[in-house]
């Protein structure tokens, strides 16, 4: 779609996943044995043929460029149009809302030949028609779009979405910040549609009141003045907010429906390429209902697990209910179970480490 320009907000996010977000962006988490989460909004944007997407970065954002790298691997490496990766340019290093950041690139949406702008945040695991959500949003003849959806997770701990209340007609009667979301509950999902031009003139007045929250600022403090309409996302949608949640959505790929509907079904989730060999079994592996990337080696035992790329399990080691991210390496006779490994870290021959209802989490490269 020639005129939609794709926005990827990354300044909004939170630390949610403690140690594995000390280092990255929540967008660069690794999910599902070899994707990072920003691969399913990006591959949205693919599928909706959005030729020019920008991603607006914080902080922690070397993991996110090196896996982005040209974009080609989403097509996004081309003459007109492409990937734009977007940093904090503030003077003070400092940036005060997402309208800051938006604001200091006010001429990469002013040069954009694109008519409407779809903003959405990185870490969500869904598959979004954008071709569908920009057509309700012209039909209603919206000022801005908002897409929500019906909670269907567990009960959380923090407040950590946005409750919006939807009137008969599709408007936008209120969005609650922050709120502890019930089942049923509509939720924002910081994903909208915006013509350039009232998003252009929106981000100047804002700024000149210095206020620099695009929810809170230009959708929460103008329902009464424009027409924001909400969009239901009826598809599925992995809610990840915590280390729990961010487990039991991995743990959900083990059933093949599951990944099915989230990497194949209509269309697919592209990632970054790695030329890898298969995966090696030895004579003493044992494997069972497991997500096995390439390059790894498997000599001990392996049950109800996701394992990513290069990653060696040695025999005699007994690996359950875990996820272990790339180039980790488990040494003979270890045995763990209810774990999060980061990458390239290294459980010592003998060790036991079982985690509790909270999956334990060991940090990147560290070695127990």
């Amino acid at each position: 779609m020639t005129n939609i320009l794709g926005v990827i907000n990354l300044i909004n996010e939170k630390p949610i996943l403690k140690e594995l977000t000390h280092h990255r962006c929540l967008a660069a988490i690794p999910f599902g044995g070899r994707y990072r989460l920003i691969d399913f909004n990006l591959s949205n944007f693919i599928h909706a043929d959005v030729s020019s997407v920008a991603v607006f970065t914080k902080d922690k954002g070397r993991a996110i460029m090196d896996h982005l790298g040209s974009g080609k691997e989403w097509d996004l490496d081309r003459h007109n149009g492409g990937l734009f990766i977007l940093p904090t340019i503030s003077d003070d290093h400092k940036v005060k809302g997402d309208l800051q950041q938006f604001y200091d690139h006010i001429e990469f949406f002013e040069r954009s030949s694109a008519e409407y702008v779809v903003i959405t945040p990185g870490h969500h695991v869904s598959k979004l028609d954008m071709k569908e959500l920009v057509d309700y949003h012209q039909q209603t003849n919206a000022d801005i779009t908002v897409v929500y959806k019906k909670y269907d997770g567990k009960p959380i701990q923090k407040p950590n979405y946005h409750k919006c209340f939807i009137n008969p007609d599709g408007d936008i009667d209120d969005i609650e910040l922050y709120t502890n979301p019930k089942i049923g509950d509509n939720i924002c999902l910081e994903t909208y549609v915006i013509s350039i031009p009232l998003l252009i003139n929106l981000i100047k007045h804002c700024i000149d009141n210095h206020e620099y929250d695009f929810l809170k600022d230009i959708v929460k403090a103008n329902i009464q003045h424009l027409n924001i309409k909400g969009f239901a996302h009826l598809g599925p949608m992995l809610f990840i907010h915590s280390v729990e949640s961010y487990h039991d959505s991995n743990m959900s790929l083990l059933n093949p429906e599951v990944v099915r509907t989230f990497f194949y079904h209509h269309w697919d989730i592209f990632t970054k390429l790695k030329h890898e060999p298969p995966t090696k079994f030895g004579e003493s592996s044992r494997v069972s209902n497991s997500l096995i990337a390439n390059g790894c080696e498997i000599h001990g035992e392996v049950e109800n697990c996701i394992i990513f790329r290069g990653v060696k399990i040695k025999k005699g080691a007994i690996v359950k209910n875990s996820i272990i991210m790339q180039k980790t390496q488990i040494e003979e006779d270890v045995m763990i179970d209810n774990i999060i490994t980061d990458k390239q870290v290294t459980i010592t021959k003998n060790a036991v480490i079982i985690g509790t209802s909270c999956p334990k989490v060991i940090k990147k490269r560290e070695t127990v």
